[in-house]
């Protein structure tokens, strides 16, 4: 049990080892990435800008105003779309890394296939450009907190310790899609149906206080539960998390990545072969 151990430890430090090494080509993909993205389009990365802050304007004004939707507690106007997009936000970006990272290695076969370049820079690429822009949007929201006078202070740097979680998670599902879905192509259309069935299973668009108590235990057993939470707890009552929810998530975390990385680095030659 121990040399299985170390060799899982060896094998992680091997894999930080070569995305720090390569940083320079995985920040420079990920930067031509996000200009590709947007280099046809008259506005370009502006809409970076334009479709995260035309939720924001509607979520306010529907929730906000028209709807006058309150949470319990809570007396800002504002209560519920802040509400909302604390919650849909980092969704957005967890559904994003999975989304991509079920098809990265079909969509980078040519890179696969390159032996001067670690296999293990794909999924740091897919994670850097799906970070910059929940960066810009995060950003967005900040600015949207302060200009309603519902910045939560001191707490919000508590985001930071539960971002990196959500995304430690991310990282080790996206790498497990990732390779099934290079032998086994239905993974990806199962994925779609089954992101679907999780948002709604997650406390995003509804308060998780609306669930009957004898089921809200049911809800912690999905990771994304007490990550969302968090968020929400941060942006709508000031508070920073309770960390010990997330113990369990970041237990999780640590042992689908080592998960991950030992079917990755043992199914690395079999996927170049199968593409």
């Amino acid at each position: 049990m121990a040399t299985r151990s170390l060799k899982a430890l060896k094998r992680l430090f091997g894999s930080l080892r070569a995305v720090w090494s390569y940083r320079g080509f995985i920040q420079s993909s990920v930067t031509r990435e996000f200009q590709a993205r947007y280099q046809d389009s008259v506005l370009g990365a502006l809409w970076t800008i334009l479709n995260p802050l035309a939720m924001i304007l509607i979520y306010t004004l529907v929730f906000s105003r028209v709807m006058q939707t309150r949470l319990p507690g809570i007396s800002s106007p504002y209560a519920y779309s802040i509400f909302l997009m604390a919650g849909l936000l980092p969704w957005g970006f967890f559904a994003e890394i999975l989304s991509r990272g079920q098809s990265m290695f079909l969509q980078n076969a040519s890179l696969l296939k390159k032996v001067n370049v670690p296999k293990i820079c794909i999924p740091a690429i897919v994670i850097g450009a799906s970070t910059i822009n929940f960066v810009i949007v995060f950003g967005l929201f900040l600015v949207f907190l302060v200009l309603t006078n519902n910045f939560p202070g001191w707490c919000i740097w508590s985001y930071l310790p539960v971002l990196a979680l959500q995304i430690l998670l991310c990282l080790a599902l996206a790498m497990i899609l990732g390779v099934l879905n290079v032998f086994f192509r239905d993974v990806g259309q199962f994925f779609g149906i089954l992101i679907q069935f999780w948002f709604w299973l997650t406390p995003v668009v509804y308060s998780i206080t609306i669930i009957p108590a004898q089921y809200q235990k049911l809800f912690a057993y999905n990771p994304m539960t007490p990550i969302i939470l968090s968020y929400q707890r941060i942006f709508l009552e000031h508070l920073v998390p309770q960390w010990e929810t997330l113990i369990p998530v970041l237990a999780l975390a640590v042992l689908l990545n080592l998960l991950a990385l030992r079917l990755f680095q043992k199914r690395a030659p079999e996927m170049v072969d199968e593409l």
